[in-house]
């Protein structure tokens, strides 16, 4: 059974889904084959690769929120993921920026053999500990000291950019699917769930696929 799951790392609903995700496949059957696959799905592409900005400003400008909607929104979500065991997960005390280099590395880190390893990672540096993910010294601080991935092969990738197709490709995919926001978790390519539904929505998704299989 394949599982893909589309996300952006600075989307707070997909680390928590990501998360959930990983719980549900843990409470299937250990004889069960389960492949799980990340994939890449960026918020906003235009956004400027140059600067980054507060999670409060970006969603008092994009969206048009009071501060007081805002902390309600993100208090909401950092909650339910506390609830879960992610602690912390900081959200409104955060930044935001163009996450393109930070999809590459995952992309690299994939071709190293180091697929789930990177997306864990990845997820527990900026939410769990608000690092940031937006710039090529950051990211190669982070794949050589957390990732265990080798330095001149990370520079390379991250300043050739010869993995910005294959991320603009799961994009791309993604929409095709029918994908309308992240996190998108797609099985078999037969049943697709939107959002970070609970785990039990998602083992229920899991178990239908895998008695179909079988």
């Amino acid at each position: 059974m394949k599982v893909e799951i589309w996300a952006d790392i600075i989307c707070p609903w997909c680390g928590l889904g990501s998360n959930r995700l990983e719980e549900a496949v843990a409470r299937l059957d250990p004889s069960d084959d389960v492949e799980v696959v990340h994939r890449s799905f960026q918020l906003d592409p235009s956004f400027p690769p140059d600067r980054t900005t507060s999670v409060a400003e970006m969603l008092q400008s994009t969206k048009a929120l009071t501060p007081l909607q805002v902390g309600q929104m993100t208090s909401r979500v950092e909650r339910l993921a506390n609830d879960d065991g992610l602690i912390p997960y900081r959200v409104l005390d955060n930044r935001v920026g163009n996450t393109a280099l930070a999809h590459e590395l995952l992309a690299y880190a994939t071709e190293q053999g180091r697929h789930a390893e990177a997306w864990k990672t990845m997820f527990r540096a900026y939410f769990g500990e608000a690092r940031s993910i937006f710039d090529q010294a950051s990211l190669l601080e982070l794949a050589t000291q957390e990732m265990g991935l080798d330095g001149d092969g990370v520079s390379e990738a991250l300043t050739s950019r010869r993995f910005r197709d294959r991320v603009r490709a799961d994009q791309i995919e993604a929409q095709q699917l029918g994908a309308r926001g992240v996190p998108f978790v797609v099985v078999d390519r037969r049943y697709g769930v939107a959002g970070a539904q609970p785990v039990s929505q998602l083992l229920s998704v899991l178990e239908r696929a895998r008695q179909e299989v079988a």
